[in-house]
């Protein structure tokens, strides 16, 4: 069991499957439905259910909603019966080697962390680590395990189950340190990941985070991928500077309807970040010409068509 930072860039995951834990009482919360709070205007189950897209089957129990992103919904029995009962509800429907084990309340996972979990989990890549630990976790800034927040090999964790199940007839009301506890487990340090929402305190936190300056761009273009349904990652550089010269050699009004144009050619084009890409290249161009003619003494940009 070794503490260790991760390298920075982690390899492709492996397949995995993902189970989603969304039916608890949220007390501290005074009983509020704790995922369909939201956080940069999205719930707190869609900014989950993002970081696992890549999932193979992702799980979620709890009673069904509406999602941003398509799931199967399992519920222990009887409801209400802890994380344990929950996960093991969960993991009766998935069917991966390896499985990412999530709260519902995780405001600042990403993919790229769910990614590192599972790179650590397939690879045993930690120093002094276990060569093939049965799984990953985060840990909080004061070094607190979060198992809810962990990549798990499945076997494990359901040979685990069963024993408990054994050895006290179920495992409806059994804390779920009782399931680490058996399990040989590496931990990574991630004080931002790891951040999840009990209070009303840390509801404000984190709408206040994603509206720093560094962080409020990537939050808002999140935000609407998932509203508008759109699963494409381009490049926000190429269509910023391309705003930035259609506003400066044109108009101010041009930059968003250029950035929209772009868009709907894209699309024509058949979608994807290489036909973003070249719209944009073919758009910026224009925008340079057409400020080149308000300098009669400047050189003319070539034609890029």
């Amino acid at each position: 069991m070794t503490a260790y930072e991760p390298p920075g860039t982690p390899g492709p995951a492996a397949p995995y499957d993902a189970v989603v834990l969304a039916g608890g009482a949220a007390r501290r919360l005074g009983g509020a439905d704790k995922p369909g709070l939201r956080v940069g205007g999205r719930p707190l189950l869609d900014r989950v259910l993002t970081a696992c897209a890549t999932a193979t089957t992702t799980v979620v129990v709890a009673e069904p909603r509406g999602t941003a992103r398509p799931v199967r919904w399992a519920r222990e029995d009887p409801p209400g019966g802890g994380p344990l009962a929950a996960l093991d509800a969960g993991l009766r429907h998935t069917s991966a080697e390896h499985v990412v084990v999530l709260s519902a309340d995780l405001p600042f996972l990403d993919e790229a962390t769910v990614r590192r979990l599972l790179d650590a989990l397939r690879t045993g890549n930690a120093p002094e680590g276990p060569a093939k630990p049965d799984g990953v976790l985060l840990t909080d800034p004061d070094g607190r395990d979060q198992p809810l927040v962990a990549a798990y090999r499945a076997d494990a964790l359901r040979r685990e189950l069963a024993a408990l199940a054994a050895a006290h007839g179920e495992v409806t009301g059994l804390p779920l340190r009782r399931l680490t506890a058996a399990l040989d487990l590496t931990r990574i340090s991630d004080p931002v990941a790891s951040f999840d929402c009990d209070t009303w305190d840390d509801i404000a936190a984190a709408r206040a985070r994603i509206r720093e300056h560094g962080n409020v761009l990537d939050e808002w273009i999140s935000a609407v991928k998932d509203e508008l349904g759109i699963d494409l990652d381009v490049d926000t550089g190429v269509l910023l500077d391309l705003a930035r010269d259609a506003a400066h050699g044109v108009a101010r009004p041009a930059a968003p309807l250029t950035t929209f144009l772009v868009g709907y050619a894209a699309a024509r084009a058949g979608g994807g970040p290489e036909a973003v890409a070249e719209a944009s290249r073919k758009a910026a161009a224009l925008a340079l010409r057409w400020a080149d003619e308000d300098t009669p003494d400047a050189e003319p940009t070539p034609d890029a068509g």
